[in-house]
């Protein structure tokens, strides 16, 4: 069982608090799937944090939604969202933080950006998956909706991520001084 310091606590209850924030900022988008800076600072999340805090803050922002609290985009929050058409997104974040953090350890631009781009396909292909399935809708209407007009901005998030991880992680990573 892995033991947090007081530190560690104190980061990812604010980290949490940081998605709440962020994940309020939405623009719309055509067929309801809106663009929200969750998918920005979720995984930013496991790139400061590390793999285990990473996703212990993002888990706890998705425990806190799926109890009903208005965390998730829209001030939205409940098991009806979670388990929704756009459920597979929030779904998938936790996965996302622990894919970057584990890229991130890596300590090398090249793993960071790799794990970073492999957790947005991730976070695109359990999205698409559930809404497919929960709409109902054709595999190409479902793509269209949740994935094709966000590859531009994801790419942009991607690179935006990994050239500020690469300098607020080592003051987020640094040890408190006693």
């Amino acid at each position: 069982m892995t033991k947090f310091k007081t530190s560690d606590l104190t980061k990812i209850a604010l980290f949490a608090a940081v998605i709440v924030v962020l994940s309020q900022i939405s623009i719309p988008m055509p067929y309801g799937v809106p663009m929200t800076l969750q998918t920005f600072i979720i995984p930013l999340t496991g790139v400061l944090l590390g793999k285990k805090s990473g996703t212990v803050a993002t888990l706890l922002y998705v425990l806190l939604g799926l109890i009903g609290l208005p965390v998730f985009a829209g001030f939205s929050g409940g098991a009806a969202v979670v388990f929704g058409p756009t459920g597979g997104f929030i779904l998938s974040f936790p996965i996302m933080a622990y894919i970057s953090g584990v890229f991130a350890e890596r300590d090398n631009p090249f793993s960071l950006y790799l794990g970073l781009s492999l957790s947005a396909i991730i976070n695109f292909v359990v999205g698409f998956v559930m809404f497919h399935f929960v709409t109902g809708s054709s595999l190409s209407v479902a793509f269209t909706a949740t994935v094709l007009p966000f590859i531009p901005t994801t790419i942009i998030k991607v690179l935006l991520i990994g050239l500020i991880s690469q300098k607020l992680r080592p003051l987020v990573q640094r040890k408190a001084m006693a």
